[in-house]
């Protein structure tokens, strides 16, 4: 199967069970994942990331297959420049919760 055609194939939610198995490093039965199929799991998520999502999350791969991280404050700002809210929602301080 070639690259387009897994993208083509890959729904949301199989993205979302893969990455949450590449994440927990079992299937969502429990059945612990192998290493070969961690390796392949890791692979469609990041290529789903690049390709379809085009993640701005702080560390992700891009269309180009190259790992992105960024500063804190340019995760912020990207934040920010994403948010359909004009004003902060609310603030914590750690001694308020």
């Amino acid at each position: 199967m070639n690259i387009d055609a897994l993208l083509d194939a890959m729904t949301p939610e199989v993205y979302e069970r893969l990455r949450q198995s590449v994440e927990t490093g079992k299937w969502l039965d429990g059945t612990p994942l192998s290493p070969e199929q961690q390796e392949s799991c890791m692979q469609a998520v990041l290529l789903y990331q690049a390709k379809i999502e085009k993640s701005t999350e702080h560390m992700t791969v891009n269309a180009k297959g190259e790992i992105v991280h960024k500063s804190k404050r340019e995760f912020q700002q990207a934040l920010k420049e994403n948010s359909p809210y004009e004003e902060e929602i609310a603030r914590f301080k750690q001694d308020d919760i």
